[in-house]
């Protein structure tokens, strides 16, 4: 099969390497997909950045989200899974083997069927940002209806499915984009609950839209944003963060969050326990089926041109899904 991958850590046109490798096979409990799209995600840049995942593994093929069709199963699965169309989370999570290959192998229940009506390319969009999405809203006990939410980095792929599915939990919903231009992504918001991040008097327009001080944050840039998050947290409110990469060690306004009772949770999607991500995959197909979730497309790219994707990703200057396109070959 055709497939991307690297040997050792570094620069993605360094070291992504294309060509052939022996196509794989589904062992026992695991399904084989035929890879139509692989999307390329924050995470999948890291790890090839660091080569983390190297240890106990000659190589790794990247990227963990992607979509396309069972083609094949395992001992213990049935084979009535043939020929479904699934979206697929961390395929390369703990394994050596992504997305960024005509095939790839994985245990079913990381291989969701699709909707009908829900396409590729939606699938392979969903994975990290949907469940990270899900995670940020299910931590400290879950969204109720009518709670004040702030979704920060709200144009991003986690932030975009963060908001649509704290509507559909009947939240109050806040965000905030980086630019102007950004807020044509959240259009379910009205205009007046869409905020610049760097607005000076972010905290007191917040406040004023919704109506008081907000019970969850679903935070991009936890570091960066500690001092309006302490403005702006309600008593016994909900921190969920999944990054922090301007401020990797940020101080703490301990006594601050302390007084308020603040919950703060980090969200780490594999590291979660398998219920909890069944429970995701779970909401995430119920979403779909009332047509709750879409994606935008920002960039695609051939298997051949994959370091200009994962490049894409490192400079953050897309909008929207990368995706590795299989389609054509």
């Amino acid at each position: 099969m055709r497939a991307a991958w690297y040997e050792k850590p570094g620069k993605a046109e360094e070291v992504l390497i294309v060509g052939e490798l022996p196509d794989p096979e589904p062992g026992p409990g695991e399904v084989r997909v035929r890879i139509r799209h692989s999307a390329v995600n924050p995470t999948d840049v890291k790890r090839r950045q660091t080569g983390r995942d190297l240890k106990g593994h000659d190589r790794i093929v990247p990227n963990n989200d992607g979509a396309g069709v069972v083609d094949a199963v395992g001992p213990g699965v049935s084979s009535a899974r043939i020929g479904e169309q699934v979206w697929i989370f961390g395929a390369q999570a703990g394994r050596a083997g992504g997305t960024a290959a005509e095939w790839t192998v994985l245990p079913s229940r990381q291989a969701i069927a699709l909707p009908a009506g829900a396409g590729l390319e939606l699938g392979a969009s969903l994975g990290v940002p949907a469940v990270t999405a899900h995670a940020t809203l299910a931590a400290g006990g879950g969204v109720r209806a009518g709670e004040k939410v702030l979704v920060t980095g709200a144009a991003g792929r986690v932030g975009r499915m963060a908001v649509r599915m704290a509507l559909r939990q009947g939240a109050e919903v806040a965000a905030t984009v980086r630019r102007d231009g950004d807020r044509a992504e959240l259009a379910p918001l009205p205009p007046g609950r869409v905020f610049l991040a760097d607005d000076p008097d972010l905290a007191a327009k917040v406040r004023n839209a919704l109506g008081g001080r907000v019970e969850r944050l679903v935070d991009v840039a936890f570091g960066s944003n500690l001092p309006v998050a302490a403005s702006l947290i309600a008593a016994n409110g909900v921190i969920a963060t999944y990054a922090s990469d301007a401020a990797p060690e940020p101080s703490l306004p301990f006594h601050s969050l302390m007084y308020l009772g603040v919950s703060i949770h980090m969200i780490a999607i594999y590291a979660l326990p398998k219920a909890a991500q069944d429970r995701a995959f779970a909401a995430v197909t119920e979403a779909l089926i009332a047509g709750d979730l879409d994606c935008r497309v920002g960039a695609r790219f051939s298997l051949d041109q994959i370091a200009a994707a994962h490049r894409a990703i490192e400079e953050g200057r897309i909008r929207g899904s990368v995706l590795v396109d299989f389609s054509a070959q």
